[in-house]
């Protein structure tokens, strides 16, 4: 198994995960054509698209790879805003493209029809968990949101996340101020940042990673209730409500 984000746009990763050989590969978000054509031109061919949801920048490039290869799967949420999908896909299901298998989740909150693929130890979660963050709530409820994280945050802790966005570091200003004395933020921290000067992504990043240093999988923490009680001026009533309080601040954060 070999897994690679390609990078695409200004911040967006394209998943190819190719077969031992590296030429067999499954897409998730496509946000653009040109770095899969310059994989193909190194022996990758696409076996099939995984698509998270409806938002241009992880769907923007499939109608260019359909008019290369025609034939290709492109499995989808049931969103009609979502075109091209030869499949539909639900919560509870499972897809076989390729020789994989993956659970279809269903992880509103982003969109209201976001879906996580998840097999073989990894997560193919869009831009519902992203690595030390969470996303924007465009459509969703916080108590979508926050269900759906801690959804994710039950699987396996070795589970290999692959976000769709490059925001670690981004969102490692924003963790640090809420939780300044994690010493797991600290060294995911001081790990992002030697990655980038390297060029290299942070991701994938893993489900115990994120449990232990990320602050929206950590709502209950003490840390975390200590700084959203200074911030809020009160307590937070329950998890959802400290979940809210946490995503309306870092919407309005400046680092």
């Amino acid at each position: 198994m070999r897994l690679e984000p390609l990078p695409a746009l200004t911040d967006n990763y394209i998943w190819a995960l190719a077969d031992d050989d590296g030429a067999r590969a499954i897409l998730v978000d496509p946000s653009e054509p040109g770095p899969v054509f310059a994989a193909a031109e190194h022996g990758l061919r696409p076996a099939g698209v995984l698509l998270t949801h409806h938002h241009h920048d992880h769907i923007g490039g499939v109608p260019a790879l359909l008019e290369r290869w025609p034939n290709l799967p492109v499995f989808a949420p049931d969103d009609d805003r979502v075109p091209s999908a030869y499949r539909r896909v639900r919560d509870g299901e499972t897809i076989e493209l390729a020789g994989w298998r993956f659970d279809v989740l269903s992880v509103a909150g982003h969109t209201r029809s976001h879906v996580a693929y998840h097999g073989h130890g990894l997560l193919f979660c869009g831009d519902t968990l992203f690595s030390l963050g969470c996303g924007r709530m465009f459509e969703g409820t916080p108590e979508q949101m926050h269900a759906s994280l801690n959804r994710l945050a039950a699987l396996p802790p070795g589970t290999r996340v692959c976000c769709g966005h490059e925001y670690t570091l981004a969102n490692a200003a924003f963790a640090r101020v809420v939780e300044p004395a994690n010493p797991a933020l600290k060294r995911r921290i001081e790990e992002a940042q030697a990655m980038r000067e390297s060029d290299r992504p942070t991701l994938p990043s893993t489900l115990a990673e994120e449990c232990a240093a990320n602050p929206f999988l950590r709502v209950d923490e003490a840390g975390v209730r200590a700084s959203l009680t200074r911030h809020l001026g009160r307590a937070p009533t329950d998890s959802t409500d400290a979940f809210a309080a946490l995503r309306r601040w870092k919407d309005g954060f400046a680092a």
